[in-house]
């Protein structure tokens, strides 16, 4: 099993642990392979090792159908003009959001990436609040299938090409109707699942601790019978935050602003408090480790100055290992 942490490839990421060479000391002496990285568009550093890549996690675009259907009656709604549809999406085609995925996996394809992640789900600011959908799961897979298979036309299998489900609409890893259906549809020989726990933690709002936790993703998984053997990889996280979205969805707050980014930095806190990447601390845990025995597992735990990720890491580890003595 290939163990690794998420990680930003941005400059203002690995400053705190000096350069790439100190982090890649660090986390081998954890017992790491390595880091999933994502490149931020913005501050992308070129001094990033290959050695040290174990996958790619590719850009995503949280709010990104309306703009591939060139449905500019919402996009002009929900962004308020086209410079502004401009600005986000950094043009105002469909190929200008696919070659972005297209230099995603070549720089990702020339590093030696072993596996790539794709979000498969579309959610809005507005969305995010009301949990009322404009979009159903199966036009979200329909046009991330039209997207992927763009994309990996032609291309060499020499990678794992693994979908990510989200509890947004698109691929949630709640139906295995949909899932094959997804899977299925994806022409690439490589193609799997990277199942994210806390992220299928949040598609069910009755969870109240962590053990919960463990039974919820336990059922999904042996809910999929053979389908199970696609998830090579696992993120993992668990992320209880139920109660929060009981008392902070149904509505768009009255104070929302009009400006997107605004309304950007005001949803993102919103986002953190119902995703919360959060260390897996119970025993227990392993047992989703153990059953699902994934090929590839990433420690994707929130970064932040409060719950450093590395300390939060050894946490998670600590209790995975706990749990597999006692099994």
């Amino acid at each position: 099993m290939i163990q690794s942490i998420n990680f930003p490839v941005a400059q203002s990421c690995i400053a705190p642990y000096g350069d790439w060479d100190a982090l890649a000391k660090r986390i081998k002496a954890m017992g790491l392979d390595g880091v999933e990285a994502i490149w931020d568009p913005d501050e992308i550093d070129d001094r990033f090792p290959a050695s040290l890549m174990t996958g790619c996690h590719m850009l995503f675009y949280p709010d990104w159908l309306d703009f591939y259907r060139q449905n500019w009656p919402e996009l002009l709604r929900k962004f308020g003009s086209r410079e502004m549809v401009d600005t986000v999406y950094r043009g105002t085609k469909p190929e200008d959001l696919v070659e972005q995925f297209r230099f995603d996996l070549k720089r990702a394809i020339s590093l030696g990436a072993d596996y790539l992640v794709f979000h498969v789900s579309d959610v809005s600011l507005e969305e995010s609040y009301t949990y009322r959908w404009l979009h159903d799961d199966y036009a979200v897979l329909d046009g991330a299938i039209e997207i992927i298979n763009d994309l990996l036309k032609g291309v060499e299998s020499t990678f794992d090409f693994l979908v990510e489900n989200q509890w947004w609409p698109g691929f949630t890893f709640t139906d295995p109707a949909k899932t094959e259906y997804l899977l299925s549809r994806i022409n690439f020989p490589r193609v799997g699942i990277i199942l994210d726990t806390g992220h299928l933690m949040n598609s069910n709002t009755s969870i109240r601790s962590q053990a919960d936790g463990v039974e919820y993703v336990l059922r999904r998984y042996r809910e999929h019978g053979e389908l199970g053997k696609a998830v090579l990889g696992m993120h993992f996280h668990q992320s209880v935050s139920g109660a929060y979205v009981r008392a902070n969805t149904g509505a768009v707050p009255e104070d929302f602003p009009e400006d997107y980014f605004a309304a950007f930095f005001r949803t993102y806190p919103h986002i953190e408090s119902i995703d919360r990447h959060r260390p897996w601390t119970i025993p227990a845990c392993a047992r989703i480790v153990e059953e699902v025995a994934p090929k590839y597992l990433t420690h994707e735990l929130s970064v932040s100055p409060k719950r450093p990720q590395l300390a939060a890491t050894k946490r998670q580890m600590t209790a995975i290992r706990k749990g597999l003595a006692l099994s």
